[in-house]
């Protein structure tokens, strides 16, 4: 069984992931650094020649692929869980977490990270409350798993999952 972290950018998912990787001895995948290797270019790079539909397609090709693999701790895109394929392609394999975090948690936590581009076109801000807003109630149909992480260390973040998955850690 995969462990797949879904949330909003800054919820913790790539820094959870490695910890949760590490202690349960699994592999570690974060999606967007899979889907940059597959295009060749940034996800900026991506987005700025493709728009977000090409992105999505491209993440959707690796979301399959990634969700055939067993026994991994899975990083995902904070979109990847928008499509209802994809969410089935994650469910089949896996248990889908979601790192969830207020938005005051996130802006503080990406609020130095100009390398992802904006899904609306709006300030940093709104931008993050725009697509929080949208995406709460798709991240809870999805989820298997919520684990709330504002005010929490990445450490004790994979510790809740690991508890509430009943797996063994180190």
């Amino acid at each position: 069984m995969n462990i797949v972290l879904i949330g909003m950018r800054g919820s913790g998912k790539t820094a959870v992931g490695r910890l949760l990787a590490k202690k349960l001895g699994r592999r570690f995948i974060e999606m967007d650094e899979m889907i940059t290797r597959k295009a060749g270019m940034s996800v900026s790079e991506i987005v700025a020649r493709q728009g977000w539909p090409g992105f999505r397609k491209i993440e959707s090709e690796v979301v399959r692929s990634v969700a055939a693999l067993d026994d991994i701790v899975n990083a995902t895109g904070g979109g990847a869980v928008t499509g209802e394929e994809n969410i089935r392609a994650l469910k089949e394999t896996g248990k889908l977490v979601w790192l969830r975090a207020r938005l005051e948690t996130l802006l503080a936590r990406t609020k130095n990270d100009a390398s992802r581009p904006s899904l609306t076109g709006k300030p940093p801000a709104e931008d993050m409350a725009l697509v929080l807003k949208e995406r709460e109630p798709v991240y809870r149909r999805a989820a298997d798993i919520i684990v709330d992480t504002d005010g929490l260390a990445p450490e004790q973040v994979a510790e809740t999952i690991i508890r509430r998955l009943g797996e063994k850690g180190d």
